[in-house]
């Protein structure tokens, strides 16, 4: 498909992974950023084995493995801190490289915002597109500074609280809190260096080694709906929400000290079983398909969204059918991830039965290790 420029809104792991993906085909890029600061907590994140195919196959991999712990195993410990299970998964970007990867958001931005801009996809911060003109050949975007550019498709990759979603969809659901919070820090040592450590019970929590001797500890809680958390006291906060946790998990948050180092969230999910695209403006990951992180797969879905979508627009000499194609073809597998992940975390509170969380996860790894 001919495309001589290419718009990019949000310029978070989705947007700069699409941004990259156009540009190594030759596509122009422009992205715009809300923040004016384009800053991002430096928590860590889980990345599983079809994150690191992804890296591989945008020849991102070095860079990305220089700023991540890479990790095989991942081990499954109960209420009381005994081993239930632990197994490895797969290599699938190759057998030196590692099936999984723990990395600090921030690094990992700088990785992929490196890359876009050396790549030569243009970036202005501070921007939203307020207003979009379409006549079939194009889209006329009016943005909050004033500016006005012409482009042939834009590409909504602005977050579970999309601007883009609301402007071309305004009767799509909106995003819907789940009754979760979760809570994440970073140790400064490694409390295991080459496996992910998933503790279930009363208190969900994991253990994820990061790169330079640190740990990424996740907690679980349930929150009333319209529950803030204040920065002052935030560290005291996640410690109290660790009292029923496995032993491991209280003697890690123990180290939770500093206010401005805890992040603590609401988990809000939205998911668009109807179109994703209208005219000439797609949306992808937490845009269109936003997850609770309980597979761990909501960057992994957007860095996918990313490469299958430039992969149909390369191919495919129509707009509208490249923006179907792109449906489909990932739809099972984003649907599988948000529905699932919304159950386990149903069945930690109790709304539903318990559900077999093992088995779920096997499914979900069979999956991801398929091509996209």
């Amino acid at each position: 498909m001919k495309l001589d420029k290419v718009l990019v809104i949000g310029a978070g792991i989705g947007g700069l992974t699409v941004a990259i993906a156009l540009r190594r085909k030759g596509f122009a890029v422009d992205m715009i950023e809300r923040d004016p600061e384009w800053g991002i907590y430096g928590v860590g994140i889980t990345q599983q084995f079809n994150v690191i195919r992804a890296m591989a196959s945008l020849d991102l991999l070095d860079a990305y493995l220089e700023q991540a712990q890479g990790f095989d195993r991942t081990t499954l410990f109960g209420p009381d801190g005994s081993l239930m299970t632990s197994f490895e998964t797969p290599r699938l970007a190759g057998p030196d490289c590692p099936s999984n990867a723990g990395v600090r958001r921030s690094d990992f931005q700088k990785v992929l915002g490196s890359r876009a801009l050396e790549l030569g996809a243009k970036l202005r911060l501070g921007v939203t597109a307020e207003r979009f003109d379409e006549d079939g050949e194009g889209v006329d975007v009016t943005f909050s500074d004033g500016i006005t550019g012409r482009y042939d498709i834009v590409i909504g990759a602005d977050g579970i609280f999309s601007q883009t979603r609301r402007l071309i969809m305004p009767d799509a659901p909106e995003p819907r809190y789940t009754g979760q919070w979760v809570w994440r820090y970073n140790l400064p040592h490694q409390v295991s260096p080459d496996e992910f450590q998933i503790f279930h019970g009363p208190c969900n929590a994991g253990l994820v080694p990061l790169a330079r001797g640190m740990t990424y500890v996740f907690i679980l809680s349930e929150e009333e709906p319209g529950f803030r958390l204040a920065v002052e006291g935030s560290a005291e906060q996640m410690r109290r929400r660790a009292v029923k946790a496995a032993p491991q998990i209280r003697d890690a948050v123990e180290q939770v000290v500093d206010d401005a180092g805890v992040v603590g969230r609401p988990l809000e999910v939205v998911f668009l079983d109807g179109p994703w695209h209208k005219g000439r403006v797609v949306l992808l990951g937490d845009a269109v398909h936003a997850s609770t992180p309980h597979l761990g797969q909501g960057a992994g879905m957007a860095i996918e969204d990313a490469i299958v979508l430039t992969q149909e627009l390369e191919k495919t000499a129509d707009a509208e059918m490249a923006f179907r194609t792109y449906r489909e073809r990932r739809f099972e597998r984003v649907n599988f991830i948000v529905e699932n992940s919304i159950r386990i975390g149903d069945a930690q509170m109790r709304k539903i039965p318990p559900v077999n969380v093992g088995e779920i996860s096997g499914k979900m790894m069979g999956m991801m290790a398929q091509p996209i």
